[in-house]
């Protein structure tokens, strides 16, 4: 693209930024974008504005008006302090926490946000050193504030930062105060409406108590203190990849009475360059090649690792053959809920009153467990928030024991309201210990729940489709697939299919349509289930110009030794699956 061919609102953004109240590096970048030879830079950092949606903000750094800064950072949080001042003008005091992780501006931007709340008027506890997401959650509520804020982006390049926007609960937000908090943002139309002059007086230092106060509630999840003792020796491979785990995980494994914590000793250092990954993802097999390495080279069962923010965790367990292999997400969930499940009906505090939540696209298999259990399972839409929104509805009338998604995010226990991953180490890490009690490894372990409980196996296929040309083909998709839903899959007919987008559920057999009344708003997801208990969910990414589609096939599975086949056959029918929706490999 030539200079002539600038958009016109592109020139008009960035002229406002080059004479606005900003400071003279952003002018001088500014400038010198404007003046380049190559417009695409500009282009690219003034062509709309970073949008605050529901999850709040996630971008690439720098200047514009389309990027994570100083500026877009402000604008949300003092559009968040508004609405915070009339929707709590009740109070005499209005206080907010601010985390952050280890990406490269993320303790600037902290400040930032903590200068502009103050200004407004707002308590801003703001931790000392990066943390885990899940401890901004757990210090919302210990400290009764009104809101909180992290910076993250996740397990995203190192070029991105986010900022991730928190209720009362320790919740990330939803509606109505989603909706309305995204109204105030769009109202801070000039730069010069932000209070960027901080109040020292109300910006308080959270360290060492607060942590100690959430490593409480994470130990607390242990179930048999005297079976860790007996396992102490347990060899656990730990890498925080750069992140925020760096310190609690092994704190808590610690305090749990493990102690032969392994470390990753390049990985423990904290970098948002990412040095020794290609992507900081616990759910990429190559995000944990260096820490399986290592539990080779010391003889180690079990890896495990968490994504820079600390919410997510993957993990790696030795098969038969001495090999490590990858544990998915809904393997890990699997795990986690059955073993929670068992441990509260062996030790008597099943009073009928309790539930787990799963997402929709996650393992029905998890749901088959907690029905054998007598647990009632929820099902939400995909994000965590959905999870703690069905905790909040439930609270004071029924008890949460835990809930999980397929993308390796985990809460065990309700003394936060985001996933856990250092609480889920903590649980998955006793499993090991339990399983190795009863001599066996925890991979035997999830092979004897696919004898018990029915075998499942999960794939995820994603189609790219980039611009305004790839959105109306992945909504020309879902057109199609809502019209001319498929009648068989993988040799088996289709009895029921699901549409979250009018909230109808229709039986193919009998033709009866029903409404879904489980749901608290409309979602853009098609389910499609068969005769034969397979599940397929399609849905348009929220964040990524992507289609999501989710397959999970059932099987029988007698013996350990037909795992490998059961799981062949399985992947070949998804294949099929996967043929009869034309979804190509």
């Amino acid at each position: 693209m030539t200079k002539n061919n600038i958009p016109s609102q592109v020139i008009e953004k960035a002229n406002q930024w080059l004479n606005g109240k900003y400071d003279e590096e952003t002018k001088a970048t500014v400038k010198t974008m404007l003046e380049a030879n190559d417009p695409s830079q500009l282009i690219d950092a003034f062509y709309k504005d970073l949008e605050f949606g529901t999850g709040g903000l996630r971008g690439v750094m720098g200047v514009g008006s389309n990027r994570m800064n100083r500026y877009t950072v402000g604008t949300a949080t003092q559009g968040l302090a508004n609405y915070l001042k009339k929707e709590f003008s009740n109070l005499s005091e209005i206080k907010v926490v601010i985390g952050y992780d280890c990406r490269n501006n993320s303790r600037y931007f902290a400040d930032t946000a903590a200068n502009i709340f103050s200004a407004n008027g707002i308590r801003a506890f703001i931790f000392e050193s990066l943390r885990p997401t899940p401890e901004i959650s757990y210090a919302i509520r210990d400290l009764k504030c009104q809101s909180g804020i992290i910076l993250t982006a996740s397990h995203n390049p190192k070029e991105y930062n986010g900022y991730k926007a928190y209720w009362e609960d320790g919740a990330q937000i939803l509606g109505p105060h989603d909706k309305n908090i995204i109204n105030e943002v769009q109202n801070i139309t000039n730069v010069e409406d932000i209070k960027f002059e901080g109040n020292p007086d109300l910006i308080e230092t959270l360290g060492a108590a607060m942590d100690e106060k959430f490593l409480q509630e994470v130990t607390a999840l242990s179930f048999n203190p005297d079976l860790v003792k007996r396992q102490k020796d347990l060899k656990i491979v730990f890498s925080p990849i750069h992140g925020t785990a760096v310190k609690l995980v092994p704190a808590a494994l610690q305090k749990m009475g493990f102690q032969n914590v392994i470390h990753v000793p390049e990985q423990d250092v904290v970098s948002g360059d990412f040095p020794t990954v290609v992507s900081p993802n616990p759910e990429e097999p190559a995000a944990l090649e260096m820490a399986i390495n290592k539990a080779i080279e010391t003889g180690a069962e079990i890896v495990i690792a968490t994504d820079p923010d600390g919410d997510r965790l993957g993990i790696a367990v030795r098969n038969e053959n001495n090999d490590f292999v990858l544990v998915n997400g809904n393997q890990t969930a699997i795990l986690l809920t059955w073993y929670m499940l068992n441990q509260w009906k062996e030790k008597g505090l099943l009073t009928g009153q309790e539930f787990t939540v799963k997402t929709i696209v996650t393992s029905e298999l998890i749901k088959t467990i907690a029905d054998k259990a007598g647990v009632e399972c929820f099902d939400t839409y995909t994000g965590f928030k959905w999870i703690a929104g069905v905790i909040r509805e439930n609270e004071g009338k029924k008890k949460y024991i835990c809930g999980g998604e397929e993308s390796y995010g985990f809460l065990p226990g309700d003394y936060v309201r985001d996933k856990d991953a250092v609480g889920a180490i903590v649980v998955i890490s006793e499993i090991a210990a339990w399983a190795k009690d009863q001599n066996k490894s925890l991979y035997q372990l999830l092979k004897d729940i696919y004898i018990e409980y029915g075998f499942s196996q999960e794939k995820m296929k994603y189609i790219v489709r980039k611009g305004k040309s790839g959105a109306e083909e992945i909504e020309a998709l879902m057109k199609k697939f809502r019209e001319t839903p498929p009648t068989q899959l993988g040799g088996s007919n289709v009895s029921l299919v699901k549409d979250y987008q009018f909230l109808k559920a229709k039986n193919l057999i009998s033709g009866e349509t029903t409404d879904i009344t489980d749901k608290p708003t409309t979602s853009n997801v098609l389910q499609f289930f068969t005769e034969d208990g397979s599940k397929v969910s399609v849905r348009p990414s929220g964040t990524e110009p992507k289609i999501k589609f989710y397959f999970e096939v059932r099987d029988k599975m007698n013996t350990r030794e037909e795992f490998n086949s059961v799981s062949e056959k399985a992947l070949e029918k998804i294949d099929r699956i996967m043929a009869d929706m034309e979804v190509g490999e």
